[in-house]
């Protein structure tokens, strides 16, 4: 099994191989798929102050996300005594995290600079359910897939 955050931190410190420069788009997150091995794939993200993901999940894959450049937080959801719970988490640069494959999190760009990220799944992303919280706890938004929906 792959080391994954080794990996992120390995694209982040080659970025001068990089196939595209990070783009910014001030509708959507940007991101590109920079690599992918039997085992893992690498993406590249970018993100403008107030641009943050859903809280989501990975589908099963594991994987560990590196920051480039800039601050990003996560926020990740936790169950305690059957009730979710968020954990926020700053990471600046320089600053990587693991996650296992039931990790279900947010992130965001609470910054006032852009930042740019690295990820790496293993096994290569094939679904990521999106969630909210509501009044009964977690519930599933969204389910989207591969091929169809990036």
């Amino acid at each position: 099994m792959s080391d994954h955050l080794a990996i992120a931190q390995w694209h982040s410190a080659t970025a001068h191989d990089w196939a595209v420069a990070p783009r910014f788009n001030p509708v959507d997150r940007w991101y590109h798929r920079l690599a992918v091995a039997d085992d893992h794939e690498v993406w590249l993200l970018t993100w403008l102050p107030g641009q943050a993901t859903e809280i989501h999940d990975h589908g099963g894959s594991s994987g560990a996300f590196f920051v480039h450049s800039g601050d990003l937080t996560e926020d990740t959801v936790s169950t305690v005594g059957g009730r979710p719970r968020i954990v926020s988490r700053e990471l600046g640069e320089g600053v990587g995290r693991r996650f296992g494959g039931h990790h279900i999190h947010r992130i965001v760009n609470n910054g006032i600079r852009p930042a740019v990220s690295v990820h790496v799944y293993g096994p290569a992303l094939t679904s990521m359910t999106k969630y909210r919280l509501g009044p009964d706890g977690l519930e599933v938004l969204t389910v989207e897939r591969a091929g169809a929906e990036w």
